[in-house]
């Protein structure tokens, strides 16, 4: 059966209108995909203290990490229907305010609003993340490749900036840990501003539908969900945790928020280069062994290394997350046998995947709360770095899902 989601990623781009000032359109882009990782990321190095403002237990702080992600998948649905009634630029428009409420309400009301907040900006997250990609394709239809690179860095970029400048921001603020979240508002409602003339464009509505069918019962497809969603549950575990394993180490909230910053910005690099690389042999599979192993290996370092090196071991975890996020997305296009295919498939890897991926943060608050420390956070890395190997094994294998596309 058709998910909601192809509907909105397939409009092929000659059943549109000219895009008016396309440069307009992609700074648009940029500046919305900019928003969709600081309201994750700048919660991580103010944890600590947000946890001891609001007496939150570490199981309490694990959930508050995880909601966020459980609502990329929760709410990702809703987009295409959300998009056939209203159109994907309004829409777009509308929830980049929602992210903005939902981004300020965090910052207030306390516990209440903390958690309202996170739900809010995670279901935003989810339904632009959904619709951005069906824009790219259609509107950039001959540079789609070249602007999804450019939406992957915009997006590791604003993970980047907000994890960097969270602390400071709150320290500047009178060391207010609601500033420092809040002040993510900005940005957003910035987006929403260059992001109003794309509202008035006109846009053909007519479009074939098509329906898709196996797919759930598919190997390769289930395999190709869940190295998407194993590989996500490492990146925002350390979206969400990292930088209080750091200060669990010694390090004040700043310096961890940079080591996070850091790392994220070493994902710039490595997301526009594996793609290019895992395309080069027959399949895929050394390449999702290689950036596995060095996303281990970057975890373990900062988590058990001496702290002399903590920063060599900073950029190979930006290097092996970065490449691996890429991969990963390489994957839904390479798995499928045509575009209606890899919509259905990006569907499943995205909502399934990243509701997967809430699990991880949630593991690791649990863990520390049972734990009291960090150490044993190592054995939820290696479980998840193995199933993620030995999906990726399957997933990265030269073939196409067996499904079958037909017009409806």
């Amino acid at each position: 059966m058709s998910t909601p989601t192809t509907e909105a990623l397939k409009m092929p781009a000659d059943q549109t209108a000219a895009v008016p000032r396309p440069w307009l359109l992609l700074l648009g882009l940029v500046l919305v995909a900019l928003n969709l990782r600081p309201a994750l990321s700048s919660m991580a190095p103010l944890l600590g203290q947000v946890s001891h403002d609001l007496g939150l237990s570490g199981s309490t702080a694990g959930l508050l990490t995880t909601l966020p992600v459980l609502c990329l998948g929760l709410f990702a649905p809703l987009a295409p229907l959300l998009s056939r009634r209203f159109g994907a630029e309004r829409v777009v428009l509308g929830i980049l305010l929602v992210l903005a409420a939902g981004i300020a309400l965090r910052s207030q009301l306390g516990v209440v609003g903390l958690f309202a907040g996170s739900i809010l900006s995670g279901a935003s997250i989810g339904i632009i993340g959904v619709l951005l990609p069906g824009i790219v394709k259609r509107d950039f239809a001959k540079q789609a490749g070249t602007m999804t690179g450019v939406y992957t860095m915009a997006l590791c970029l604003g993970a980047a900036l907000a994890a960097g400048a969270s602390v400071p921001l709150a320290e500047a603020f009178g060391h207010r840990w609601a500033m420092g979240l809040g002040f993510w508002v900005v940005p957003a409602l910035l987006a929403a501003v260059f992001w109003l003339p794309q509202t008035r464009a006109r846009h053909g509505a007519h479009h074939a539908r098509y329906r898709v069918r196996g797919l759930f019962r598919d190997r390769l497809a289930w395999q190709v969900t869940l190295f998407m969603g194993l590989q996500s549950s490492l990146a925002y575990i350390v979206f969400g945790w990292l930088p209080s394993m750091l200060m669990g180490r010694g390090l004040d909230a700043a310096e961890a928020g940079l080591v996070l910053s850091f790392s994220i910005l070493v994902q710039l690099g490595s997301s526009l280069i594996a793609p290019w690389l895992a395309t080069r042999g027959r399949d895929q599979r050394i390449a999702i062994v290689t950036v596995m192993g060095l996303t281990l290996a970057g975890l373990f370092g900062c988590l058990y290394a001496p702290l002399g090196g903590l920063w060599f071991w900073a950029v190979v975890l930006g290097l092996g997350q970065g490449a691996m996020f890429a991969v990963a997305l390489t994957l839904i296009v390479l798995r499928a046998s045509d575009a209606h295919v890899a919509a259905n498939l990006s569907s499943m890897a995205q909502g399934i995947g990243y509701t997967l991926a809430s699990m991880g943060p949630l593991a690791v608050g649990l863990v520390h709360d049972w734990s009291g420390g960090w150490n044993a956070v190592g054995w939820i890395f290696a479980v998840i770095g193995t199933l993620a190997i030995i999906a990726g094994m399957g997933a990265g294998r030269s073939l196409h899902v067996n499904v079958t596309s037909e017009k409806i």
